[in-house]
């Protein structure tokens, strides 16, 4: 991609039409060793083929069942573990390569917040040493790391003169939280990877972070990536949704339309599944029973066949291809009930997208 400059933001080399991050093919099974060699014995598929592009200052919300690869997509996207294959685009340098982006650049632009806020940090360190680590480690000297230590507890809403000597274990969960995001945001980074962020808080304290995320968004024009299993914080907090099913992308498109009208039979079972706050609406059956597939040997063609109500021949023969990572599509679905001439008897006729 050739590089248009932008005098506005001197690191927004493409300008705002040009995607921050763009994702082909993502890929990562873990081997399962035994024997005496200890050689792979099974490979359990956790991202198999993932593709999504995040465009400059949205964000996308990524949900799905426990084990369905959201946390292992963040930690591929960050490198804390290497992808099998696949490319990561990072406003047009490709990650790894010769000529790209290397990881060590990468990470001063993309920064990740983790769900356990405790583990997060190291409880030998004081929070100020905590937030400044990054910035000596990357060679700033110690005076000024500590300054923009303390203008980033400020930032979050912690008092530097209250907070910055403090221990983890001093603090509560919500406030140890908000020092993750002031270490994360010390670095200047333009996206942050935000995974299960607010899962651990009470709901008061989860309200007031979900609400400094979307005030810092505004402020440092940052692109986000939120991780969650709660349909109503990614209802609330994001832009447009990606939903992942057994380690593929199954669905994508703009917030209020994958919750108005889902289309793939995964993400409507998973927004029925949501408590209703009338009394009277009760659920009285499941709205999508079984497990979820062995991830070692996922069934064949599309993966939610075993457990989708209007699952056909065509859907264990072929796999639903989800649509074009370019975003020729605003709300592809990999699914062959809404793919023109799929062979599904549900199928829109050709040249006519549901």
């Amino acid at each position: 991609m050739t590089a248009i400059p932008n005098d506005a933001n001197p690191r927004d080399r493409g300008g705002p039409a040009q995607p921050l991050l763009i994702v082909e093919g993502l890929k990562k099974h873990f081997p399962i060793r035994g024997g005496l060699l200890g050689r792979a014995q099974a490979w359990v598929q956790a991202v198999d083929g993932v593709d999504f592009v995040v465009g400059k200052g949205e964000t996308l919300g990524i949900v799905g069942e426990s084990g369905c690869g959201k946390s292992t997509t963040a930690r591929l996207l960050m490198h804390l573990m290497t992808p099998d294959s696949g490319d990561i685009i990072f406003d047009g340098d490709a990650v790894g390569t010769l000529r790209g982006l290397s990881v060590r650049d990468l990470r001063r632009q993309m920064q990740m917040v983790f769900q356990d806020s405790y583990s997060s940090l190291n409880p030998r360190m004081t929070i100020e040493d905590s937030i400044a680590f990054g910035l000596v480690a990357q060679g700033t000297s110690a005076k000024e790391a500590r300054t923009r230590a303390a203008s980033m507890l400020r930032m979050v809403g912690l008092t530097p003169d209250m907070f910055s000597q403090r221990y983890p274990h001093e603090l509560s969960g919500g406030q140890r939280q908000r020092v993750n995001i002031a270490r994360a945001l010390t670095m200047s980074p333009r996206l942050l990877i935000l995974d299960e962020a607010v899962s651990a808080l009470d709901k008061s304290v989860e309200a007031q972070v979900l609400n400094l995320l979307q005030e810092l968004k505004r402020k440092l024009e940052l692109t986000y990536i939120f991780i969650s299993h709660d349909l109503n914080v990614i209802q609330y907090i994001s832009d447009r949704v990606l939903v992942m099913y057994l380690g593929k992308a199954v669905e994508i498109g703009p917030v209020d339309e994958i919750y108005r009208a889902p289309k793939h039979p995964y993400t409507r079972a998973l927004l029925s599944s949501r408590p209703s706050m009338d009394p009277r609406q009760r659920m009285h059956a499941p709205p999508l029973s079984g497990d979820p597939p062995n991830p070692i040997n996922p069934p064949s063609g599309c993966r939610f066949r075993t457990r989708c109500p209007i699952a056909e021949q065509v859907c264990s023969d072929n796999v639903p291809l989800l649509g074009s990572v370019e975003g020729g599509e605003a709300h592809p679905v990999a699914c062959h009930a809404h793919r023109p001439g799929s062979g599904h008897s549900a199928a829109p006729t050709e040249g006519v997208v549901h």
